[in-house]
């Protein structure tokens, strides 16, 4: 068996060879294309190829089932045999999984399983290259310099176990991040888009968003800190959200440790966080964000368990209409909290009926308020609020009487996102979206603009 051995004959090879009790083995098929641009020009382009082999052992003992977990990339012929043994002596050594279960079983097969790994190339980018460059000429007419990347990856997952699970998930995944500047580098703006194929991002519509704030930046407003009505664009709400989500663990709210957590004990599911009629669900069948329909967990934590592999998804909503509905459980915490089964999905949507674009959103601000381009640097700083600090980046301009009037300073918030949804008094219209900040591990959301009436902007800040 060579390095170029299909991936579906790896894993029933590392099945056969296995000796433990229970085995899972996961193949990752990676490959990426890329191009980077600098003042206007392209810089680099590129094509990766790659494979990642996670083996999983289970091994039950008098205490219960242990389990080890060992990956490894570019895995040869040579290689297979050593990483069996080696995640077979890791679940030997260890003490007894707290959240083992019985593996997955009795789930149809992919059609595809036995098939070749889907691939990307440069080709990927067969349409959108030419038009990057026509956006390069006007561009360079208008008196800005563009900068950015865009990447495309393509991961085909296999997953096999000894319960018989033989299922496949091609993942494509594109990202368009693009940074205008003047030419004195005094003024700089940001776009970013979430794409599956390239085909539905525009640069020239891009360029034409980027040029107009950069217009807007030409006059400078100084304000302090203070608590401001903020437009919240789409690529904010999800870095807020986002990491929300991430936050969401019901072991964790049970435990009294999250702003999940009801006082006295239990968790807030059932509660309503925000008058609106928000929703926030997940769905891997969603159009245009479609993500892997079964659980593909490659180690254990707060969150996943290398039990749940293959595990079937479906749509889960975690608030509806404003109710807290569900809080993300694997089968073991699910048993332990006494809440469904509802294991984490790889994207992420809110709903709230608006129909309003950001742009209308900022025409209907009858006051002064802020618009913002986007965050960055999002840390926690209280898990008990889920209270959260940033910076603003990129831009963030002063709106009255419905017109933006200038850029102004950046600065440093402290909000909680939970606290958000509960003071927040309009959605706009849901949207494809990138975010920002966790845009290299989470691409995949849909969110509406929001408009907060006293967001805590808590300090100025020195960043552009």
């Amino acid at each position: 068996m060579s390095r170029v051995s299909k991936p579906h004959e790896i894993i029933e090879r590392a099945l056969e060879l296995s000796t433990a009790d229970g085995c899972v083995v996961i193949a990752d098929e990676e490959s990426s294309a890329n191009l980077r641009w600098a003042g206007n020009a392209l810089t680099t382009n590129g094509v990766t190829r790659g494979r990642t082999l996670t083996v999983i052992a289970t091994v039950d003992g008098a205490q219960g089932t242990a389990s080890g977990v060992v990956s490894r990339s570019a895995v040869t012929a040579d290689d297979l045999e050593p990483l069996v043994r080696a995640a077979e002596a890791a679940a030997r050594g260890a003490g007894p999984a707290e959240d083992a279960q019985p593996l997955v079983g009795g789930v149809p097969s992919s059609p595809d399983f036995t098939d070749a790994p889907a691939e990307t190339g440069s080709d990927v980018f067969a349409e959108f290259a030419p038009a990057l460059g026509d956006a390069f000429a006007r561009a360079r007419s208008g008196g800005r310099e563009l900068y950015g990347f865009a990447h495309h990856q393509l991961t085909s997952t296999y997953l096999g176990t000894s319960t018989g699970l033989r299922l496949r998930h091609d993942q494509p995944n594109g990202t368009l991040e693009l940074n205008a500047k003047s030419p004195d580098r005094t003024r700089s703006t940001w776009a970013g888009r979430s794409t599956r194929d390239f085909k539905d991002v525009d640069p020239a519509e891009l360029d034409a968003e980027l040029a107009q704030r950069l217009r807007w930046a030409e006059r400078r407003i100084e304000l302090p800190a203070g608590r401001y009505e903020t437009l919240l664009p789409p690529t904010a709400v999800a870095d807020l959200l986002i990491y929300q989500l991430w936050s969401s663990t019901a072991r964790d709210a049970a435990e009294g440790r999250t702003v999940f957590s009801k006082p006295g004990g239990g968790t807030r599911i059932g509660e309503t966080l925000s008058e609106l009629p928000l929703s926030l669900r997940s769905d891997p069948h969603a159009p245009g964000l479609e993500s892997a329909p079964f659980v593909i967990a490659h180690a254990s934590g707060d969150g996943a368990s290398v039990f749940d592999n293959g595990l079937p998804l479906t749509s889960t909503d975690w608030i509806r209409d404003g109710r807290l509905e569900h809080l993300t459980t694997t089968r073991h915490t699910a048993g332990l909290t006494g809440l469904p089964v509802a294991p984490a999905i790889d994207n992420l949507l809110l709903e709230g009926g608006g129909e309003q674009s950001l742009e209308e959103m900022v025409a209907a601000t009858t006051g002064r308020g802020l618009l913002l381009t986007c965050m960055w640097y999002i840390r926690e700083v209280d898990p008990a609020t889920l209270l959260l600090t940033g910076l603003t980046r990129d831009g963030v301009y002063l709106v009255e009487g419905g017109e933006v009037v200038g850029e102004v300073n950046n600065f440093r918030f402290n909000e909680s996102p939970v606290d958000l949804l509960s003071r927040a008094t309009e959605a706009g219209r849901t949207e494809k979206t990138l975010p920002r900040e966790w845009g290299d591990w989470f691409t995949r959301a849909a969110m509406p603009a929001l408009r907060i009436p006293d967001f805590n902007m808590s300090s100025v800040s020195l960043g552009v």
